[in-house]
């Protein structure tokens, strides 16, 4: 990207910032009314609802269903909507209503991690176009798979890492292409947090509001307990992906892009249950470390039950001319050699811009003009994947380069997917 054009993309995704956060959503092309109305449908309503109101901001963009297995969720997500936007979308509990609509656009999945691949894929096979929440995918072969079937059907597919279109984290990371701190070899990223305990578990009556056969999905079946829905599955691997998988492909993400690395040689994951004795499977403390060819190197460390951080920052960076800090807003610095700032930025985090850059890509015919394609989802969320197998294993991976498969490791290998509810597995 030259430096002109990254003036003038800032410049134009600046005033769209800018208008976002003022008066709403900034037509894109100069005042032009959208050449047609776009309909969309919102999966799971924890993080969907927040999406489901991005949206409805859009010009020309119709919210027409909102669906959650919980009862209680849709409901009041349809009052939220019509409260912040005027739209009032259908509430429904099974999303293969939206899929069935031949008028529906675009397909949103925010239900939990095991659902995201398998939604996508069918919703990909049904002609929707996809905005599927973070991370891409419950294991490797998923996320695989999910490429496949976007270039199959042809479908823009979204991943929801929306700080790839934030004005401030491409200011930076273009900042760092074009030489301003040398040769970028090292990135180190953070996350912390307070959780608290999930205690022991125990079984207990599905509550009546809850499809549980519903949630379950592509996963195969096991009794409901009362200490895992709507939250805490994050923490066991039959559903989740632990820390790493729920935040650090954030940070995970725009390491790789910085550097400018796709696939790992080698990684290393330390760490355990430190803090409590509960059901969690994932661990609390992590440190995961990711080799790569030509000399660089991404590392994570993640807390999620101590909220004192090594660092202010999100992200960091280190060149043989200096360093970059950049937290989780976008906010950025510049060091030289000597840690004398040299350059800073300031940035506000939204949804809206990465929401856009989608619908853009729809109207354009322009399917992988996307800032967070499925293929970058896929690469950056392969690291998550190999985190946890090499946690879970005990081992250290060492991967093909090409493609990030592991090699010469059978247990670790055995984990590049995930056995399915019959009659789930994904196909394309």
């Amino acid at each position: 990207m030259t430096s002109m054009t990254r003036r003038d993309l800032l410049k134009t995704t600046s005033a769209a910032a800018l208008a976002y956060a003022s008066t709403g959503p900034l037509i894109a092309n100069q005042g032009e009314l959208p050449s047609q109305k776009i309909n969309v449908g919102v999966m799971g309503l924890s993080r969907g609802r927040s999406l489901a109101v991005s949206y409805a901001r859009q010009p020309g963009v119709n919210v027409k269903y909102v669906c959650d297995v919980d009862s209680s969720r849709a409901g009041s997500a349809v009052a939220q909507l019509e409260k912040d936007t005027n739209q009032v979308p259908e509430p429904i509990t099974d999303y293969r209503r939206m899929l069935d609509d031949p008028d529906l656009d675009i397909f949103v999945c925010a239900a939990p991690n095991h659902w995201h691949a398998p939604a996508t894929i069918l919703a990909c096979s049904a002609g929707k176009h996809v905005y599927c929440e973070k991370p891409c995918s419950h294991n490797p072969w998923e996320g695989e798979m999910m490429v496949k079937a976007a270039r199959h059907h042809d479908r823009a597919v979204q991943l929801g890492t929306q700080r790839r279109s934030n004005t401030g984290y491409i200011d930076a990371i273009t900042k760092m292409h074009e030489g301003l701190i040398g040769n970028v070899y090292c990135a180190r990223s953070w996350y912390n947090n307070l959780r608290d305990t999930i205690g022991i578990g125990r079984f207990a009556e599905v509550p009546g509001n809850l499809d549980y056969e519903l949630w379950q999905g592509p996963a195969p079946r096991v009794p409901y307990y009362d200490n895992r829905i709507h939250y805490n599955w994050h923490w066991l691997w039959h559903w989740g992906n632990g820390e790493l998988g729920n935040n650090g492909i954030h940070a995970l993400d725009i390491c790789r892009w910085g550097l400018g690395v796709d696939f790992p040689t080698s990684v290393v994951s330390s760490g355990g249950r430190y803090a409590f004795d509960d059901d969690q499977q994932t661990p609390d403390t992590n440190i995961v470390t990711f080799e790569f060819p030509e000399g660089k190197q991404i590392s994570w460390q993640g807390l999620s039950c101590n909220r004192h951080k090594d660092s202010s920052g999100f992200v960091a960076f280190y060149g043989d001319q200096g360093a970059c800090e950049i937290d989780g807003a976008g906010n950025y610095k510049f060091f030289d050699r000597n840690d004398k700032v040299i350059d800073e930025g300031e940035s506000t985090l939204s949804n809206e811009p990465h929401v856009d850059n989608l619908i853009q890509a729809i109207r354009s015919g322009e399917h992988q003009n996307l800032n967070a394609e499925i293929e970058i989802g896929h690469r950056s969320t392969l690291l998550c994947h190999l985190g946890n197998i090499s946690y879970q294993t005990r081992s250290a991976l060492q991967c093909d380069p090409t493609n990030g498969h592991i090699l010469d490791n059978a247990q670790a290998q055995n984990l590049w997917q995930r056995e399915y509810e019959p009659g789930w597995k994904p196909q394309i």
